[in-house]
Formats: structure tokens, C-alpha cells, sequence
């Protein structure tokens, strides 16, 4: 496999499954993985059309085929072995008979992961570990049936995707191909670039990473060459036979053949190599591919993603935001989540305070940090644990990347497994102890480390001595496979108070590091002073010279105004700052004779620059207008703020009823638009939602009896029969509820006839409808025609990753939510009505 990746060759793959069996009779709501043990005619028959059409790889019919998700009458392992051996002897027959590929003699045979059809914590309630173990026992299965390579395919979200790879990693050594399905805005569910997804699949060493399902290969184009530009891996795309429509009740896709392959063609010149299709596409549609691409082919179709990219990129991400850790511009890592010299932090972990520690991180994002250093190194705790749980809790409130700070190995590989992205480390230093513990962990987690300069024998006092240490580090995490661009050096602030030439040594330090080893460097700012008065005015002036001599990213408090004027002057003075906005942003209001370094009330509300735009809740004030504690509390997702906030509030005589009117749903309200207007995403939509859910209990013991009848509704909530994927109902459900909305959730799997029963006894206004899987949507027809023959007046509302405003017409919704903001309006629209 291997050989053929790195060859400049195309690689084909194979199209779309489930419906190729539904054109053989697969009937809607069954179950499409048991057909290879009821109608293994009909799923060998399917391999062998896309081997005779050109494919070198076939999926075995396992999409869903997971513990978590599948609902079939016979064992997995059963359903799994056969589904394997099947299209073994599919490739098998394939090699000998080499129809029309007589140039190739060896065909493979992938295990095809889906997704579980469940959001993981925090923005769902399923563990991390649980769906790595799901994840575990398909892949073991298929690997001891004898799949050549792992697919995983259709992931929305960054978190799982994680889990399905470490799981591949861990527990099958093959190949593994990820793929991820994006949304009509180009992101994830859960809101990750196709950067996001890059700069982790690059991390944990995939095989290939691509795009798969979504769209047709037309609009997949623009996102093909973002991801050549960011990554060396191969490029896989199986885009979809266009959108779906509805046809005589029958669901067909509009792209043919021809047109299907010249766009992908498109895709190869883009980046791609490797090439097949998803929902929709037939052998016809892989055939047509293939004789376009077969020919001896121009450079421009040869040619790897690699050669479109030769200076590497070194990115740090979240689960939803990728931050570049620039070589020719700087940016900001918030150092106040670490307890040395912090009294209140220490005590806060201590007590298990975790609200003190994410107002921290919110508080830092919305002054225009980058990325957060998290250390919670304080003795006599588990700091194992507490590790792990702090950073699972700041990635709940803020889309920062984060910096996980700790000399604890064993603290460090349980926060990384468990890290939404990839990660900054900090660090690794010159000892053989801290490299034999620190870079397998990079390694095989992914992300970069920190590097500083010192060895058994300490610091060295000479810019030559701690090159010298830097050249040892990177020497050994080549070893790993790791380049300089994993690595960021931290040549070491010392304080000038006990050496005059340290400022001198630690700029020269760091300039030969950038000009002899190509390396970004780092540097926190602050021990320059150490023992001298007015630290602030030093510590500025050294972090403005250490910005002059290339600082890729200073280690700073981003609260702290006279760091931040010296950041944001610095970038103004040397055009990083194009046309001076963010400094004429930030100082707007500055008033002559005032203190020079403090510009406005608002000045750490204001973003530094454009790399330094969140998507975090909490920047989106909206109107300006400073927001009350409650509804600065929701929108940044906190919620034992939240609930002390409502608290507060009513003792303080506020009436129950205007605590929601003018604190929760306010907030609401700004979260909301930013998440349709793509600036906030769904883990902090959902954080906000959960705040507010905090607030709202509150508030409801303290609403008189008359008043705990205004909850609107009741709406009936369902995933249509068939179809066990939830997510998207979960997180209407959530929002609806933090709307003042009564929301009797049916479940998965529901057939139409629960749906009516449920809607008549409850005498509902309003039944919403989620179907994720194409097989499935003739349910949701069905019973969207049920409601309205027996319950005229209840409305229908549908959506799901299959669906269309048009589709949903199609089929007789009243309304189509595209998210679950959407449904909100419609139903706030609905229930307002007289």
C-alpha cells in the first residue's frame, strides 16, 4: 500500500454502498451490514462492479458496523467476518481475472469505520473513552478477518475522529485512511476547519486524509486545495453524485458519470491522489473516472500535495480553530493558568475551584490571547488527573488552542490522549531523561513541544551553548520522525538583575536558532526583570526588542495593557498590523494626557489582530452595551457562574420573570446569531445552552406557581424509523429547552405511527423530524404524511445531513431547519402566532 501512495500514481477507490443496495432491494429502516450474512450475493456482486470498474480498494459493507450504533439481530463479529471475507474473494477474483486493469495485480480490501451517530462530551454525553473502545472492538474485528488498510469515513466532528484513529493505531497496525464529511459552510459539525483536521490527522501519522460525503466534487474543490496547502499526506476525496432529490418518492442524485469525473479530474489537479465516490455514485460513476485518469497522465496530475506545500506550517489547534505558530510574525500564548506566583490559582486548585479557572481562560481569549498555557503543577495534588479534567474543562468554554504545560509524563500522555486537537507541549529539554519521556508522546500524539536550552549541566551562558542543546533535541526528534517545524525553542529568559548580558544572549540565542536551525521560538518575557522596580516597563521594553529580533510567541499575560500596547505597537510599526486597524480599534477612545498604555475601558475586549479572531461566545457582545454578570456568564459557556449569577440577581429583588427576559434569554439570543452567522460553533453554542439550563434551574424554584405554567410547547422531537443517529436531534432538543420550550424527545428508531400517537396525546403544535442516513428518509416521508392526515393542524419540521429546503418540500414538511437555530425561530415564530 505504502509503495503505491508515495508512487505519484491515482489511487481508485470504490463508490457509494448503501445505495447500490437499495437498488438491489435493500428496504428502508433494514439494517444495510446484515445483508452480508443474508444476501451476500448481492454485497459481493456490489465489490465485484467496482473492481471491474477500475477501483484498487473496495470498502467492506461495515460503515456501521460499530458496537455503539449497530441494532442487528446477529453478532458483530459474525457480521464483520463476512463482510471482510467477501470482499476478499471479490479481490481475489478481481486479481485473476484483471479486467481491463491489466497493469495492476494486487487489490485491497478496507475496513470502513463510520461514525457513532453520538456527540461526545462536553458538547454530548458520550465519554471519550467509551467511543474509543467502540471504535477498538470494530477495527479488531476487521483486522482479524483480514482488511489490508482502516477507512475512517463521514467524521463531523475533530473529537471522534481522534478516538476512531488512536483506536485504528492502537489496535490494528494498518493503514489508515481518515476522512471527514464538511457542511454547506465548509466545516465540520462541530465546527473544525479543514485545517483543524490537516494539523491533527498530520499529528497522529495517517496514511491519507481527504474529504468524503457533504457535496459533490464541484464544491469540494476549494477545500482540496486548502488542504494541499497545509498538509504533505496524500488527499483521498469520494464526494457524493451531487445533492440528493426526491423522484417519484424515490431518492436519486443528479450528477452523471461524465460530469462526476470531469470535476474530479478537478480534484486531482488540485492535490488529490487518492479517488472514488460516495452516496450516490455507481460503478458507472468510478468507471468514467478511471478511463479519464488511466491514460498517461500530464505532471499536473502526478504531481503529490507535497510539492504544493515546501515550507511546512506549524499549527496548533482545537477542535474548531487552527492557530499558526508564525516563523516571520508573533503571536501570544496567556501564561495566568499556571500557579507559580499565583496564590488564588493555587488555592483554586487546590479546592477543586474550576470555575476560577475557566473565567481565567475566557478572560484571557477575550483579550486576545492565541493559545493558553495550562499548568496546574501544585504540590500534594493528583496532578494526573487534575490535568486531564482542567483541560477537558477550558476546551468546554474557549475554542483556544491550548498549551499543556507539565514535567509529569505521565500527567502529559493523559491530557494529550484526551486533548480536542493537537496540542502545544511544554516541554522537552536537553536531558536524555526528559527526551526519552517527552518525544514519543509528540511522537505519537501529535503536536509541537517547546525545547528549552538547558541539560545536566543547566543553562548554558552563551547564545553557542544553547544552539548547541537545541541542535541535540531536534537531532533526537528526528529519531521520532518529527522536523523542526514540531519544534518551538525557548532559548531561556534569565534575569538581567544577576547577569548583565542575558537581554544580549537570550536575542542572539534566539536569532541563530531561527537562522541556523529554521526553528519558530518562544520565550516567556517576564523573569528578565526579576529583582529590579517597575518590572511592567522593563518587561514591555524586552518582549518589544525580543519581537524585533523574530519572537514567534511570547509567554505573557494578555491582561496585562502595557504587554499588549507593546504587542500591538510592534505590529503596527512593521506592517504585520495591514492598514493599522487593529491598533485604531483598540485606541479609538484614547484620550491625550491619559496614561499612554491604557487606551479604553474596552481595549482588552478588542482583537489583536486577524489571526487572533474567536469564535469563543464571549466576543460577541453584540450591541456593546456592557452585559449583566448572568448574561456574560451564559454566553461564555460558565455554569456555576451562571447559576451565581441568577442567584445573586434574585436576591437582589429581581423578579423571577425578568431574570429570563433581560439576563438568560438575551444571551441566548447573542450566542445564537453568532452561531448562524458563523462565528460562534456548536461546542460553544451548546456551553452557552447548558449555562443557561444552569440559570433557568435556578430561577424556576423561585417562580411563583402561576408562572411555571409559561413554558411554551409541548414540540415532539424524533429520529424517523430506521435510523439511529441523534446528534442533531440532541442539540435541538437542548436549545428548544433553553428557550422556554417543552420538548417530549421520542428517542431513535422511531416509526411513524409513536410519532402520531405521541403528537395527539400531547396535542402538539409542532413535531420535528431528524434522518441522517438516505435509507432512511422515506420514513421521515411517511411520516411527515401520517401527521398531516390525521393531525391537520400540526406542523412538520425536518433536517439532517441528507436533507434540503427543496428535498423537504418534496416531501411535505411545512418547514426545514437547517440548524438547530433555525428550528428555534420557527417554532419561537409558530408559538407567537395567534
Amino acid at each position: 500500500m505504502n509503495d503505491i501512495l508515495n508512487s505519484g500514481k491515482i489511487l481508485f477507490l470504490d463508490g457509494g454502498m448503501g445505495t447500490q443496495l437499495q437498488a438491489k432491494g435493500l428496504q428502508p429502516g433494514e439494517v444495510p451490514e446484515l445483508w452480508n450474512l443474508t444476501h451476500p450475493q448481492d454485497v459481493r456482486a456490489v465489490h465485484d462492479a467496482y473492481f471491474a470498474a477500475g477501483s484498487d480498494v473496495v470498502y467492506a459493507n461495515t460503515f456501521g458496523a460499530n458496537p455503539a450504533k449497530y441494532h442487528g439481530d446477529a453478532p458483530l463479529a459474525d457480521v464483520i467476518q463476512a463482510a471482510i471475507a467477501i470482499a476478499k474473494d471479490a479481490a481475489r477474483a478481481a486479481v485473476s481475472s484483471a479486467t481491463g486493469r491489466s497493469q495492476r495485480d494486487r487489490h485491497f480490501v478496507a475496513l470502513d469505520v463510520g461514525p457513532t451517530g453520538r456527540l461526545l462530551k462536553p458538547a454530548g454525553d458520550f465519554e471519550f473513552d467509551a467511543a474509543y473502545d467502540a471504535f477498538a472492538e470494530q477495527i479488531r474485528l476487521g483486522a482479524q478477518a483480514g482488511a489490508d488498510l482502516i477507512v475512517i469515513e463521514t467524521m463531523g466532528d475533530t473529537y471522534e475522529l481522534k478516538a476512531a484513529v488512536l483506536a485504528a493505531k492502537e489496535n490494528a497496525g494498518l493503514p489508515i485512511f481518515a476522512t471527514v464529511a464538511l457542511g454547506d459552510d465548509g466545516k465540520l459539525l462541530t465546527g473544525g476547519s479543514v485545517e483543524c483536521v490537516a494539523a491533527l490527522l498530520d499529528g497522529l501519522h495517517v496514511d491519507a486524509l481527504g474529504l468524503n460525503c457533504g457535496f459533490g466534487p464541484d464544491k469540494m474543490l476549494p477545500y482540496v486545495k486548502r488542504l494541499a496547502a497545509t498538509t504533505h499526506l496524500p488527499i483521498a476525496v469520494k464526494p457524493n453524485a451531487g445533492l440528493p432529490h426526491v423522484v417519484d418518492g424515490r431518492t436519486v442524485f443528479t450528477v452523471g458519470p461524465e460530469e462526476f469525473a470531469r470535476d474530479v479530474v478537478e480534484l486531482i489537479k488540485a492535490g488529490a491522489s487518492i479517488v472514488g465516490g460516495c452516496c450516490g455514485t455507481t460503478p458507472a460513476h468510478i468507471r468514467k473516472v478511471f478511463e479519464c485518469l488511466s491514460t498517461p497522465q500530464p505532471s499536473t496530475l502526478t504531481s503529490q500535495p507535497s510539492t504544493l506545500n515546501p515550507k511546512p506550517k506549524t499549527l496548533i489547534t482545537s477542535g474548531s480553530r487552527a492557530v499558526e505558530i508564525p516563523f516571520n510574525d508573533t503571536i501570544i500564548i496567556g501564561e495566568r493558568i499556571n500557579p507559580t506566583g499565583k496564590k488564588k490559582l493555587k488555592a483554586a486548585l487546590t479546592e477543586g475551584d474550576v470555575a476560577y479557572v475557566l473565567r481565567e481562560a475566557v478572560a484571557q481569549a477575550e483579550a486576545g490571547a492565541h493559545i493558553l498555557d495550562v499548568n496546574v503543577g501544585v504540590p500534594g495534588i493528583d496532578e494526573p488527573t487534575v490535568l486531564d479534567e482542567t483541560v477537558q474543562a477550558v476546551q468546554s468554554v474557549t475554542d483556544l488552542p491550548l498549551q499543556i504545560d507539565t514535567s509529569d509524563p505521565i500527567a502529559l500522555e493523559r491530557a494529550l490522549r484526551h486533548y480536542n486537537g493537537k496540542a502545544l507541549i511544554n516541554s522537552v529539554n536537553g536531558k536524555k531523561e526528559s527526551m526519552d519521556a517527552v518525544l514519543p508522546l509528540v511522537a505519537k500524539y501529535g503536536g509541537a513541544v517547546v525545547a528549552l536550552t538547558l541539560d545536566e549541566a543547566g543553562i548554558p551562558p552563551t547564545a553557542e551553548g544553547r544552539l548547541a542543546i537545541a541542535k541535540k533535541i531536534l537531532a533526537r526528534g528526528a529519531e521520532y520522525g518529527l522536523t523542526p517545524a514540531d519544534f518551538i525553542v525557548d532559548v531561556l529568559c534569565l534575569a538581567v538583575s544577576a547577569e548583565a548580558e542575558s537581554a544580549n544572549i537570550i536575542l542572539e540565542s534566539m536569532r541563530r536558532v531561527r537562522g541556523e536551525l529554521g526553528c519558530r521560538t518562544c520565550l516567556g518575557v517576564s523573569n528578565i526583570s526579576f529583582g529590579l522596580p517597575a518590572r511592567p516597563l522593563l518587561n514591555a521594553t524586552f518582549y518589544t526588542m525580543a519581537l524585533a529580533h523574530g519572537l514567534s510567541a511570547g509567554i505573557v499575560n494578555p491582561l496585562a495593557d502595557d504587554m499588549m500596547t507593546a504587542y500591538r505597537a510592534f505590529r503596527a510599526l512593521t506592517g504585520k498590523d495591514r492598514t493599522c486597524n487593529t491598533w485604531i480599534d483598540t485606541f479609538k477612545d484614547w484620550v491625550p494626557g491619559r496614561d499612554a498604555l491604557v487606551a479604553s475601558a474596552g481595549e482588552r475586549k478588542t482583537a489583536s489582530h486577524d489571526m487572533a479572531k474567536t469564535s469563543s461566545p464571549s466576543r460577541h457582545a453584540g450591541d456593546g452595551i456592557a452585559p449583566s454578570p448572568l448574561t456574560a456568564a451564559i454566553r461564555r459557556g460558565l455554569k456555576s457562574d451562571a447559576a451565581a449569577a441568577a442567584k445573586a440577581a434574585l436576591a437582589e429583588g429581581s423578579k423571577p420573570l425578568d431574570v429570563i427576559g433581560n439576563g438568560i434569554v438575551p444571551a441566548l439570543e447573542i450566542v445564537g446569531k453568532g452561531f448562524e452567522a458563523g462565528t460562534v460553533f456548536l461546542p460553544q453554542l451548546l456551553m452557552a445552552a447548558e449555562a443557561a439550563g444552569a440559570a433557568f434551574e435556578v430561577v424556576r424554584a423561585a417562580l411563583p406557581p402561576s408562572d411555571t405554567g409559561n413554558v411554551k410547547g409541548p414540540i415532539i422531537m424524533a429520529t424517523v424509523k430506521g435510523d439511529i443517529h441523534d446528534i442533531g436531534k440532541n442539540i435541538c432538543r437542548a436549545l428548544l429547552e433553553n428557550y422556554g420550550f417543552k420538548v417530549i424527545d421520542l428517542g431513535r428508531d422511531v416509526p411513524p405511527e409513536k410519532v402520531v400517537d405521541a403528537a395527539r396525546r400531547e396535542k402538539a403544535k409542532l413535531v420535528g423530524l431528524s434522518a441522517l442516513m438516505t435509507t432512511t428518509v422515506c420514513f421521515m416521508e411517511q411520516t411527515v404524511k401520517r401527521i398531516h392526515e390525521e393531525l391537520p393542524d400540526c406542523k412538520v419540521t425536518v433536517g439532517g445531513a441528507v436533507l434540503t429546503a427543496d428535498y423537504a418540500t418534496k416531501i411535505g414538511a411545512d418547514h426545514y431547519s437547517k440548524d438547530a437555530m433555525g428550528l428555534v425561530r420557527y417554532a419561537e415564530k409558530l408559538f407567537s402566532a395567534p
